[in-house]
């Protein structure tokens, strides 16, 4: 089954979880990237995530047909309980219906309505499967690639 990882990490831990999921199944991975791709440290850097979780960022372009995959896994951080901003405007950019899809997300402390709130998004498809990692890049999960090969191998 063909299959594209398309995922937004604002940090690092989703770029971590997709480009295992990538290698696992041998997929297509593709990166959400912000118009304003600058990156702020300290407080400017907190700061600019405030600003992406209140307003709809523009994204670049990505060189994606959706209609080419089978099945798509899409992943964000969560940010305020909910998805991250930019995949949200990349859905809401995007026309997918009729495919497979698993859901993954990062968070510092729980997945909110992350999901929900992506299957709201994501109606006419169907979801075959939803994890969320704590902290992936930060905490040093060793299982990391065993916990992730495991949700893959039960996805419906």
């Amino acid at each position: 089954m063909k299959t594209a990882v398309i995922y937004y990490s604002y940090d690092g831990n989703c770029a971590l979880v997709a480009e295992y999921i990538k290698n696992i199944l041998n997929a297509d991975l593709f990166e959400i990237k912000i118009s304003s791709g600058k990156k702020r440290k300290g407080f400017a850097n907190f700061f600019q995530g405030l600003l992406l979780m209140i307003k709809k960022p523009e994204i670049l372009p990505l060189s994606v047909d959706i209609n080419a995959y089978e099945q798509l896994i899409l992943g964000a951080p969560v940010w305020g309980g909910s998805p991250a901003s930019p995949l949200v405007s990349f859905l809401n950019k995007t026309n997918i219906s009729g495919k497979k899809i698993a859901l993954f997300c990062c968070h510092g402390g729980s997945t909110g309505k992350t999901f929900d709130k992506l299957k709201a998004l994501l109606s006419g498809n169907t979801i075959i499967g939803e994890i969320g990692f704590k902290s992936p890049a930060r905490e040093r999960n060793l299982n990391l690639k065993e916990e992730i090969t495991a949700w893959l191998n039960g996805l419906k």
